[in-house]
This record gives C-alpha cells, structure tokens and sequence, in this order.
C-alpha cells in the first residue's frame, strides 16, 4: 500500500462559502483515501499558524489573504493550491470561481424581470480582483440589453463611529438618486444585505422599486434579510473537489496545467428580494402574471391569449420587444424554475416533481431542462444535496 500523503487544510469554517469547499475536499478524501488531513479552525485572513513552521507534510490547501502566510507557504517548498484570488502575483495554482458566469446568471435573472435601470454594489472590488470582473462583466450585459449601470462609489471616511455614520449617508442617497424601479446587484451576500437594510430604512419598497441579488447564496444571510435575498449559488463544493484533486497531481510531482479551468456558479436561487415584474405594457403584465401563476398547471399558450383578451400576434410582438421571449418560452421558463425549486428543496420522486411542474412527461422536463441548465433532474439534485451534507 503506497503511503498517505499528509495535507494541511487553511479553510475558514465561519461562512458558507468555507465550508462548502471543505465538502468538496472531503468528498474527494473520501473517494481517494490516501491523505492524513490536518486541519484546525481558522478564520480567514488569519496569520500563519504556529505548527506550521514546524510541520512535516507534503501539500497544502489554502485560503491566502495576506501575504505572511503566502510567504510561510512558500517557505515548506511543498506543492500548495490557492482557493483566494484576492493576492496578485503568488507562485501558488488558483482555482476558483467563474466570475463572469456569476455576473451574467445575476444579470439575466434582473433582466428577465422587465427591469431597464441597473446599479452594483460593492465596497471592496478595487482590492479583489474577482468583485471588479463581476462588475465590469455585469455592466457589459446590462450594456449588450441598452442599459447602463450606475456603480456605487464611497467617498473618504474614517474608521470610526462618525464615519460609519457618513457611509451610511452615502450609501442612502446613492439608491435614492437611482431610477426606480432598480435592479442591484451585490457583490456578494453580506453587501446585499446591507442594500436590503438601506431600503428598509428608506422606505423603499423591495422588490416593486429595488431589486436585489447576492452572491454565494449563504442560506443564513439570505434568509435573515427583510425581504429574503435572492442569490447566485456557487459551486464551492466543485471547487474544493477540484483543488484537492490538483493538490494529489502536484504531490505526485506533475505540473500544474498551463490553464486553470475556473468553476461556473450553480444558478440562480430565486428568493423575495427579485419577486417582481417590472413591465408598464398592461398585457403584457397580465399575460405573465397569468403566466406565472398557472404555467405548472399545465395551460397552453392559447389560454395566455384568452386571459389577456387580445391577438395572439399583438401579444407575441410585445413579449419578443420587453422580455425577448415568447409566451411559450416564458411558460417553459417558469416551469423549469418550479422544477429547480422541487429538486432542491424536496424530496419528490423526479415524476411527481415533473407533474408538479407542469410537464406532460419526464422525458419532456428532462430534455428543456438540460436545455436550460446543462445538467439532468437528477443530476441537479445530487449536486444541490452535496452542498447541503
């Protein structure tokens, strides 16, 4: 029996995003069993820690976020992997996520719900380098619809309670002079609930007037916020599993490939903070309202048109203009996100969640499905059931 490497994990337990990648290690550990893993709580953005000058191992994973422990690292001379991409210029591979795929699932989602004005928010991205790519590719397919985006963007202020007070400040008058009905998009979760707060304070009603969407769907923040924030899941368990299997080629003394495949986000989790339809066209706002609430129940594009009152090509040539899709489209699509819903938060047989979307068949849902997200029913749910172990 060949012997078990000894790899140290410096992964931050105390968020989502932290623990998902130590599922993702974990499950590859467990498929391989050919580690002795060594891990200790630690927090992110922590200092080296002591035992590690000292420790006799052969790979680590880890979250660098300054550069005393990229230096520490880089001191065993032993194979490390990189799950932080806010360092410029370390020796270390990085794996991590698809940035621009996380920009565009949050700005279709805002843009599939008729809204034309947009707006990011982001304290941090001039410092991380993946908050600037999810801006500048969001402004890009906001852009590519004929809108722009406006980008919050703080003045000086101390770090004291009067400059927090200033923020605060700022960060209000900045969603009051944007064009409403508005979508955000936050850089991530924990800014999205600080956007959420903004406009419980404002009085600003969410979503009819501000829409929001996060990033890495952290069930406690999102739920935690008045309204429930809306949320780009990442993959976190994917990337974990690929950095544990990059750690093994390293430790087996073979190069890193020349380019790192980057990780796409899961989807879309739709929550209150998006529940919204920003469309001034009567009938064409009837239609999806109708749409919307009777799409699973199986109604055909001709009950659209009877509800609404009006010709088939009138509605048709509305639809294409605002939502870039037909009624028929807009029935699958809101079908589809029924059977994401099911797949991920019960436990239906995959027929029963078929018929409780609206499908005819499993062989129907199965094949617009795959067509909408590139993945099985069932191999969805897998992937969402890992995320939660």
């Amino acid at each position: 029996m060949a012997s078990l490497r000894r790899v140290a994990l410096l992964v931050e337990t105390s968020r989502a995003y932290g623990r998902g990648l130590l599922r993702g290690i974990a499950q590859y550990h467990a498929e391989q069993k050919t580690w002795l893993t060594y891990f200790q709580p630690h927090g992110l953005g922590d200092p080296p820690p002591p035992w590690l000058k000292q420790w006799n191992g052969h790979g680590v994973i880890a979250r660098i976020d300054n550069r005393q422990l990229a230096a520490s690292l880089a001191a065993l001379q032993i194979p490390v992997v990189n799950l932080r991409s806010t360092m410029a210029n370390l020796a270390f591979p990085f794996i991590g996520t698809n940035n621009q795929a996380v920009a565009e699932l949050a700005a279709n989602h805002l843009l599939e719900k008729g809204l034309r004005h947009f707006a990011f928010f982001e304290l941090r991205r001039k410092s991380y380098p993946g908050f600037e790519l999810r801006l500048n590719w969001f402004r890009h397919v906001v852009g590519l619809a004929g809108s722009k985006c406006d980008v919050f963007e703080p003045g000086p202020t101390p770090a004291t309670s009067r400059g927090r007070h200033q923020y605060q400040r700022q960060l209000h008058n900045w969603i009051k002079r944007l064009p409403k009905p508005v979508g955000i998009m936050a850089g991530n979760d924990d800014h999205g609930l600080q956007v959420l707060e903004a406009c419980r304070q404002l009085n600003l009603i969410v979503p009819d007037q501000v829409a929001v969407i996060g990033v890495d769907n952290d069930e406690c923040l999102c739920n935690l916020s008045i309204p429930s924030l809306t949320s780009v899941e990442l993959d976190c368990e994917r990337i974990g599993y690929e950095a544990a299997a990059l750690l093994d080629r390293l430790m087996a003394g073979r190069a890193a490939p020349k380019v790192l495949d980057q990780i796409r986000p899961r989807g879309v989790v739709c929550r209150a903070s998006t529940d919204v339809m920003a469309v001034d066209d009567i009938e064409v706002s009837r239609a999806i309202q109708f749409i919307r609430e009777h799409a699973c129940r199986g109604i055909r594009v001709t009950d659209v048109f009877a509800h609404v009152g009006t010709s088939r090509s009138k509605l048709e040539a509305k639809l294409r203009q605002i939502l870039r899709r037909t009624v028929h489209q807009e029935i699958q699509r809101v079908q589809v996100e029924r059977a994401k819903t099911l797949l991920r938060e019960s436990e239906l047989p995959i027929k029963q969640v078929a018929d409780a979307a609206g499908f005819s068949t499993v062989q129907y849902m199965t094949r617009l499905f795959g067509a909408a997200t590139g993945e099985t029913p069932a191999l969805f749910r897998r992937r969402h059931r890992l995320g939660k172990a």
